[in-house]
């Protein structure tokens, strides 16, 4: 099981990943992309990383926005598989839909 990240090291992630914010016991961070299709893509991307990762985030769609929670249950919080989660998000949503 991942260890859990104390509230130093969730802050000094979060200087490296731009848009994320902590919310309790998870990283989230929402993005708007251009149309729903472009969306659906970002999805698509992230749920191949995830499944590669073999950790996954929680994902809401509304439309085209996006808002990603992550967060390792098993470990009741943030750990490093998060931060690394979020890191490929972020890259996926700079990809965009195209």
């Amino acid at each position: 099981m991942a260890d859990l990240l104390d509230d130093t090291a969730v802050t000094e992630a979060l200087r490296e990943l731009p848009d994320w914010a902590r919310e309790g016991d998870a990283l989230v961070r929402t993005a708007r992309l251009p149309s729903f299709p472009a969306a659906i893509t970002v999805v698509d991307r992230v749920a191949e990383l995830a499944e590669r990762a073999d950790h996954h985030p929680d994902i809401d769609i509304r439309w085209r926005t996006l808002t990603f929670r992550c967060s390792t249950h098993s470990a009741g919080g943030i750990t490093d598989l998060d931060v690394q989660l979020a890191g490929g998000i972020s890259a996926s949503i700079a990809a965009g839909g195209g």
